[in-house]
């Protein structure tokens, strides 16, 4: 989601002795000389790291200190499923998001919503996102292995994330282990969301001086923006309204993490997603958002409706619909 589908084992050591060093920046034990830099085969941890580290595991302990991806932990550990009993909405009414202390629950609102699209309409959905994605210019760089079941992957994540037991969760307990080597060391990555993430930032197609970097804003527009396409080109917005509304301000919370900056631009990467002269201006350009990529978050926010710059109650709160 840069899958959207815990925290994150670099080495699958004690979290508690990586969070302990990383606050410290002091090795728990003597460092032989010559590996000053390293990273501890122990704690998992670099001591004396230079900026660039202490950057990317700056940005790294954010995302895995976020509320929802310490639920999706909880629930890895947890064999009990959460008794959700499915209510479908009889007509289309818009459902609050079920966000909670800063955590999305799932609740028997969303279990109907979810029911009411199922899990092949999920995969379509899903499946055209990344066909997107691998040929678009400025996402398929985060994306190393188009190998990977992506699509599968990410549909199970919105159908745990809604209540319709937990598939996603189920596949991390099996997935095989994947190790990627970088600065010479070795990291076990995309075995949850935050891990996934790590690998983005450090895929060996991004450009030098990204090499490392977290997402920023425009990689979160763009990826919002092919997400919202695969969504109407699969027919999710027409079939699925009910569903549809509740998931663009889902999208809009789960966002916040990879940028901070991104939900505001939410509602307006749907948009951009509905209007065919968008769609055809990003294919002539060779898949190339050419107006996202590289604008600054001041530009981009003059640019918003004046109602969307300083929205706080969105997503959150009783909502009008689509």
């Amino acid at each position: 989601m840069f899958n959207l589908p815990a925290l994150l084992s670099l080495c699958e050591q004690d979290s508690s002795s990586r969070s302990e060093g990383k606050e410290s920046g002091v090795a728990p034990h003597a460092i032989p000389k010559g590996r000053e830099g390293a990273v501890c085969p122990i704690a998992g941890v670099r001591a004396a790291g230079g900026k660039d580290w202490r950057d990317r595991e700056a940005a790294l302990a954010a995302m895995e200190a976020d509320p929802d991806i310490l639920a999706e932990r909880l629930a890895e550990s947890n064999s009990q499923e959460d008794a959700v009993e499915p209510a479908v909405p009889a007509d289309y009414e818009s459902v609050e998001l079920n966000v909670l202390g800063r955590t999305h629950h799932r609740c028997e609102e969303t279990r109907g919503l979810v029911q009411s699209v199922g899990f092949d309409a999920l995969f379509r959905f899903a499946t055209r996102f990344y066909e997107l994605s691998f040929v678009d210019q400025h996402v398929d760089k985060l994306i190393a292995d188009h190998d990977e079941p992506h699509a599968r992957r990410f549909a199970t994540w919105i159908m745990e994330k809604f209540g319709e037991g937990t598939p996603w969760t189920q596949e991390r307990r099996t997935r095989p282990t994947r190790v990627m080597r970088i600065d010479g060391e070795s990291f076990r990555v995309a075995h949850d969301r935050s891990s996934a993430h790590f690998a983005a930032w450090h895929s060996p197609k991004r450009e030098p001086e990204k090499f490392g970097s977290h997402f920023k804003l425009d990689d979160a527009r763009v990826w919002m923006r092919l997400h919202f396409l695969a969504a109407r080109e699969t027919g999710m917005f027409e079939e699925h309204p009910a569903f549809m509304d509740y998931y663009v301000r889902f999208i809009a919370h789960f966002i916040r993490i990879y940028a901070s900056g991104a939900p505001a631009f939410t509602r307006e990467s749907a948009r951009w997603s509905a209007d065919p002269a968008n769609v055809k201006q990003y294919l002539e350009a060779g898949n190339l958002m050419q107006d996202v990529i590289g604008q600054s978050r001041a530009v981009a926010v003059e640019q918003l409706p004046a109602e969307e710059r300083d929205d706080d109650s969105w997503p959150y709160g009783p909502q009008d619909g689509l």
